[in-house]
């Protein structure tokens, strides 16, 4: 009896500990479990940071159907002839007969481009790998055309498709060297090259006869009763509408230069030497041109001759070379052509002073003498808000030039009798 007395007590007693434990458990579980998961997640997240620091930045998504020479030629460090040869294999089917010479006439070939880039010539892409629309128009394997390489701006055949995109390039052309050299007595051929006779200045207007070997004027009115470019609205009034023989053209291809340039006279540089000539223009802005981009639209003018001329005109963006007097003033009187340097804008702005000065046709010694600058700048003084319209498209919309002001020259006060 004893024994079974002692023996219930020692379980009621093991039975008591048991709830005690479980009890004891219950309670601290949570704050177990609680200290485990903060355990494991700090765990994962110091796990994580490795692979976060690892991580290398995201490189900037590469655009291959726009060439950039300058990627090529500056960290690259490629010359011109690493892609492109002279002359390409199709030189003699460009131009026709005695007109045909050595010429740099199509893109490169497939072989200068998969050296560095097989990877993007053979992705994936739908119709055809983008880098592809660079040369070629319709970019799908079974049309093959290519655009019209840049430098053939004299062929004219409407077949032809250019692909209208700004060029990376400056063409360096030392005027000064060639005033002297280059003639118009007339051309004189052989089977590949055109040679030129050298007569440099005109007796009658001491004109250099060298200009009009590049610049011609482009549209010209002449004779024609039709002076726009387009047909103006009837109620034009006295407001500005772009009238023909407004610009000059400028070289569009190697044929005027190469006609001295080449392997077989000599004169350096060579046909070859495309780096002597072309030259990377800088990254800075290009300085602005009295140029709206609107007014093409309006005048429904899509000539690119015109509008690359119109776009780039520093100057005057309504003067026309053809217009009044302008064809009778040689291009010196205008253009100090011994200091222009092509690839610095800042030569190739035409002075204000080329416009008259105290002597001249728009700018007089004083307004009664009908100068235009002459009223425009007195009505600019009695109203800033007046926008000048006489030679301006967009600049007649600022403050008055230094150099416009300082081109009229006060009338000399009449001496007085007996002086």
């Amino acid at each position: 009896m004893r024994r079974t007395l002692e023996s219930l007590g020692n379980q009621g007693v093991r039975h008591g500990l048991a709830v005690v434990f479980v009890v004891g458990l219950l309670l601290v579980c949570p704050f177990l479990i609680s200290t485990a998961s903060s355990v494991i997640e700090s765990q994962r997240s110091t796990s994580r940071r490795p692979s976060q620091r690892r991580r290398a930045p995201q490189r900037p998504k590469i655009d291959y159907s726009q060439f950039s020479h300058t990627t090529h030629i500056e960290k690259q460090k490629l010359t011109c002839d690493s892609c492109h040869k002279f002359p390409t294999k199709n030189w003699k089917e460009l131009r026709k007969g005695d007109a045909a010479f050595p010429d740099v006439g199509d893109f490169p070939e497939h072989d200068s481009c998969l050296n560095c880039h097989r990877q993007q010539f053979f992705a994936r892409e739908r119709p055809a790998p983008v880098i592809c629309s660079n040369c070629h128009i319709a970019v799908t394997p079974r049309d093959t055309a290519r655009w019209l390489f840049p430098s053939l701006g004299d062929l004219t055949d409407p077949k032809l498709k250019r692909r209208n995109a700004p060029s990376e390039f400056g063409v360096g052309f030392p005027h000064e060297k060639h005033l002297e050299v280059v003639g118009f007595n007339g051309p004189r051929r052989n089977p590949t090259f055109v040679f030129t006779t050298v007569a440099f200045r005109s007796v009658a207007q001491d004109e250099p006869k060298s200009c009009v070997v590049c610049h011609q004027t482009y549209q010209p009115q002449g004779d024609s009763n039709d002076e726009y470019v387009t047909k103006p609205p009837n109620n034009l009034g006295d407001a500005f509408w772009l009238k023909k023989g407004t610009f000059k053209t400028t070289p569009a291809s190697h044929a005027s230069c190469f006609t001295c340039h080449n392997a077989d006279s000599g004169i350096a540089p060579d046909s070859k030497d495309c780096n002597v000539c072309h030259k990377l223009l800088p990254s800075a802005t290009k300085p602005r041109a009295d140029f709206d981009p609107k007014l093409p639209t309006t005048m429904g003018i899509t000539d690119g001759v015109i509008l690359k001329q119109w776009s780039t005109r520093m100057s005057s963006g309504t003067f026309r070379h053809e217009g009044g007097a302008h064809p009778g003033v040689t291009c010196l009187n205008c253009h100090n052509v011994a200091a222009m340097n092509t690839l610095d804008f800042a030569t190739r702005k035409v002075p204000v002073k080329s416009c008259g000065g105290a002597d001249g046709c728009h700018v007089t010694a004083t307004l009664d003498e009908g100068g235009a600058l002459n009223f425009e700048i007195d009505s600019k003084k009695k109203d800033p808000k007046f926008t000048c319209t006489k030679c301006h498209v967009l600049f007649g919309q600022g403050a008055i030039p230094e150099d416009h002001s300082k081109a009229i020259v006060p009338a000399t006060p009449a001496k007085k009798p007996g002086a």
